[in-house]
């Protein structure tokens, strides 16, 4: 890297110089150090404890653990480190996590590059020399190339904020800073507040001590037994039959644990099978096994996380005696997940102890703390030591506690994230060049195995700089284009999870008056590594590199477009190497179609689902109808599947009409109109034409309201209910009440600029789509109308729901016909999903993020049919909350 100029007017003449200067000693600042001396730069590690530990040296509490398996939570760059140390418990406490990160520093004579009792107070880019001059709490000015943040997510604790701390007379502690002596409670009576992780892992401790323990919660936990003791057989077994192997699954995995993730979702499993598994993972006390291995939905489906959630409170019920107290413990304000869970030993148990009580906050607020004890708008407690277990700032109060961090311009960090972090990648900031964060803001660290994401952190980071240097660039830094789409992606990833439905330190919502947002990448793991990697192979994509005489390069865009899910799924198809929907033939094709459905998952359970016919224009044809649980009759949406009039019946959209029959408590009947090439244009049309009208005539029969009915359709199937809309308007009937066109193929022409830019690469490409069209109509016939209702007359048609996706060569025929039934003075609803690909919203359940559109899509078909929404299923509201806290 060009060398930094030894003198300067504006560095003081004592100023130590670095390539890099890392702050904190921890996991994080520990193996930075290592590669770094490896690569050949300059470094020294600032940290402001007396030796190293990171958040292990200042959180010795009692009870103190990791909640990650030991051998999970441990380096893995060095397998002679891996075989040097041997940890003697399932999960190690504080102390021996200490003892190993020590080990560890003179395993690699680290101490030496380290200056403890070092705090930083303030860090300036300076433009001219490019660098970092940083003041610290000794007086010492420190300059570097590189400035890097490995402060922590949970280092800096939370205050009280409660009035009259400081006129208490008796002991007061944090979990978050405890004494480095024995803190003896014998005798006394002690006071803890907060029911968090550290709090959960304290109270037992010490309520096996005090005279009395009085514990103050505010939100009860979802707490797991931890079943902590020696080190599991077959845990130990996976890693040293393959330690490398072992090692690769969890760099690539969901949360950085080696758990393949659940593919069955709750409703596959009876109610036995279901306890069966809670049981199973009650046993085994792994929180990542909870995480991944109960049921597939229990992440992101409020209905399948409830499951869990109320086979966890019946387990509170039986192990606490007392009703009220058990009662107070149980969480209903946030999913099951959405806050971190903990892993608890007797915490539940120490209730039932004579001398242990419980206040719940939610009953009494806690109003003061006095000269004596703790004051509630109830009563008094006196106290001779209270015990403060109210977290910690998490994600970003460590990195704005240095202050100011002053980048380009003098604009400082906690001005720029003010309304909340703004990171690319969680390891850099726009107009802070050269600076970067171990598992910052929106990086997946707090959602993971952090050991496993620092790793990985650190190697991007360093051999980004590794390769600037070799290239001749002084400087990195991301660009706001990439930042904001960055933010994007994590906010589309969070869809997938129910983080959004909790107040957590998550979020920031624990610190009141921080700025409440999305803190952390919800992708998983593996999926970041991916994206890392490709940011690299894609010329440093998202980042600008200088060096010296003016060069410059800046590869500015968007690292990811589409949604997290729609990503990994096409990722998915494209390592399944398939052969094109063309090359197969009609019933090659047909046949492919059948056996690909039959491995995704199945649709939910709806109230009933009938197979019959209906007479079609030339001989019956089939369908499916599917009855919501509610007492009827229900409006009836006439139902249209995908499949380019070649492929698909009136099973092949299964999952989807159930979600839509649920979603809008609608009857939904999916028709199986013949297809191409054996019956061409213009029969798939009519046939969808004459089963509208019979269903309309017949609605009362078939449990539905009579008189209107509506029309639906995916794709090709869009084409026939846009279709049979005109047909019904010009043939005097039958009476539709709305039209929903999802994807619709509404036009012949294949030069707009979707089926340009989507031509290759998003399932449904441009190549079959002139097969489709060709097999089923002739070039003489594509501007009929009944082919291309878009070259139809649109006036007097009735309202209508277009959905679009980005991604999709069908993109703009569909927004270019909502404008046009806009200009025919039609009521018309655009849902422009971006994002999202061709078959986002018929892959219920795998593509998670496709649920905000999907309600609405049931919320416009109710409106259509003169319904209130209000007035849906019982089991909708849940899903309506989630929409809204989008």
């Amino acid at each position: 890297m060009p060398e930094l100029k030894s003198s300067s007017e504006n560095r003081p003449a004592a100023t130590e110089i670095f390539d890099v200067v890392v702050v904190g000693a921890g996991f994080s600042g520990l193996y930075l150090l290592h590669r770094l001396r490896n690569a050949g730069f300059s470094s020294v590690v600032l940290e402001e404890a007396d030796d190293v530990g990171g958040t292990w040296y200042w959180n010795r509490y009692p009870g103190a653990r990791c909640d990650i398996q030991s051998i999970d939570y441990s380096y893995t760059f060095d397998p002679e480190l891996e075989k040097a140390w041997k940890w003697s418990e399932k999960y190690a406490t504080q102390p021996e996590i200490l003892r190993y990160l020590g080990f560890v520093a003179d395993r690699y004579d680290l101490r030496r590059d380290i200056r403890f009792a070092r705090k930083v107070l303030a860090a300036k880019w300076d433009e001219g020399e490019e660098c970092w001059l940083l003041t610290t709490d000794k007086g010492a000015t420190v300059s570097c190339r590189y400035y890097i943040m490995a402060a922590g997510n949970l280092s800096t604790p939370k205050p009280p904020e409660i009035e009259g701390v400081k006129d208490f007379t008796g002991e007061i502690h944090f979990t978050g800073r405890w004494p480095h002596h024995e803190v003896k409670f014998a005798g006394k009576r002690v006071a803890v507040i907060g029911t968090g992780s550290s709090g959960i892992q304290v109270i037992p401790k010490i309520a096996e001590q005090a005279a009395h323990l009085t514990v103050f919660q505010r939100t009860p936990n979802f707490a797991l037994p931890a079943h902590n003791g020696p080190m599991p057989a077959d845990r130990l077994a996976m890693l040293e039959g393959d330690r490398a192997g072992y090692r690769q699954q969890a760099r690539w995995s969901l949360a950085g644990v080696p758990y393949p993730q659940q593919t069955l979702v709750s409703w596959q499993l009876t109610d036995a099978e279901r306890r069966a598994r809670f049981e199973k993972a009650w046993e085994l006390g792994d929180l990542i096994y909870w995480g991944t291995q109960l049921w597939a939905d229990q992440v992101g489906d409020v209905d399948g996380n409830g499951l869990v959630s109320e086979l966890i409170r019946e387990k509170i019920a039986g192990i606490v005696n007392d009703p009220e107290t058990a009662t107070a413990l149980m969480p209903h304000d946030h999913p099951f997940g959405a806050k971190r869970p903990c892993l608890e030993t007797n915490y539940y148990a120490t209730f039932n102890r004579p001398n242990v009580t419980l206040v719940d906050l939610r009953q009494e607020a806690l109003t003061s703390i006095t000269a004596s004890g703790l004051v509630t708008d109830k009563r008094m407690f006196d106290v001779d030591a209270i015990v403060f277990a109210t977290g910690f700032d998490a994600i970003t109060g460590a990195l704005l506690a240095v202050h100011p961090i002053a980048g380009r311009g003098g604009k400082s960090l906690s001005e720029v994230w003010a309304h909340g972090p703004q990171t690319y990648l969680g390891s850099a900031v726009a107009g802070f060049p050269n600076l970067f964060m171990i598992t910052g803001p929106c990086s997946p660290a707090a959602l993971s195995n952090v050991v496993v994401s620092i790793e990985q952190h650190v190697d991007w980071v360093i051999d980004r700089m590794v390769a600037a240097r070799e290239a001749g660039f002084s400087t990195i830094e991301a660009t706001e284009t990439a930042q904001k789409a960055w933010a994007r992606h994590v906010a589309d990833c969070s869809m997938l999870t129910l983080h959004r439905l909790a107040n957590t330190w998550y979020t920031g919502a624990n610190v009141p008056g921080k700025p409440q947002g999305i803190m952390m990448y919800a992708g998983g793991v593996g999926a970041y590594r991916g994206i890392c990697d490709e940011v690299v192979s894609r010329g440093m994509l998202g980042f600008r590199l200088t060096g010296p005489n003016g060069a410059v390069q800046c590869n500015d865009g968007e690292i990811v477009r589409l949604q997290p899910d729609v990503r990994l799924v096409l990722n998915a198809l494209a390592d399944m190497n398939l052969p094109p929907f063309e090359s197969m033939g009609a019933e090659g094709a047909r046949g492919f179609l059948t056996e690909f459905n039959k491995g995704r998952p199945p649709g939910r359970p709806v109230g009933e689902v009938i197979d019959g016919t209906l007479p079609g224009t030339d001989g019956s044809l089939r369908y499916r109808l599917y009855r919501p649980a509610s007492p009827g009759p229900h409006p009836i949406v006439v139902y249209f599947h995908g499949g380019g009039w070649v492929l698909g019946d009136e099973k092949s959209d299964d999952p989807f009409c159930r979600d839509m029959c649920r979603r809008s408590d609608m009857i939904f009947i999916s028709v199986g109109y013949r297809h191409a090439p054996e019956h061409r244009f213009p029969v798939a049309a009519e046939d969808g034409y004459a089963a509208t009208r019979w269903i309309a005539e017949h609605a009362t029969e078939l449990g539905g309201n009579a008189g209107a009915v509506l029309v639906a359709g995916w794709s090709a199937g869009g084409n026939i209910a846009a279709v049979t809309c005109q047909l019904a308007r010009d043939r005097g009937g039958p009476q539709i009440a709305g039209q929903f066109l999802l994807c619709p193929a509404v036009d012949c022409i294949f030069d707009r600029p979707s089926y340009v830019d989507n031509a290759t690469g998003y399932f449904l490409t441009r190549s079959p789509m002139h097969w489709f069209w060709d097999l089923y109509c002739s070039p003489a016939d594509r501007h009929d109308p009944r082919a291309s209702p878009l070259r139809g007359e649109l006036a007097g048609l009735p309202p209508a729901c277009v959905v679009t996706c980005e991604f999709d060569p069908l993109r703009d025929e569909g927004v270019a016909y909502a404008e046009a039934l806009a200009a025919a003075s039609v009521p018309v609803e655009q849902i422009q999903a971006r994002g999202h690909f061709h078959g986002s919203f018929t892959m219920v359940d795998v593509v998670i993020t496709g649920v905000g559109s999907r309600v609405q899509m049931a919320e416009a078909l109710r409106r259509f049919a003169g319904v209130s929404m209000r007035a849906g299923r019982d089991g909708l509201a849940p899903h309506r909350a989630a929409v809204a806290a989008e």
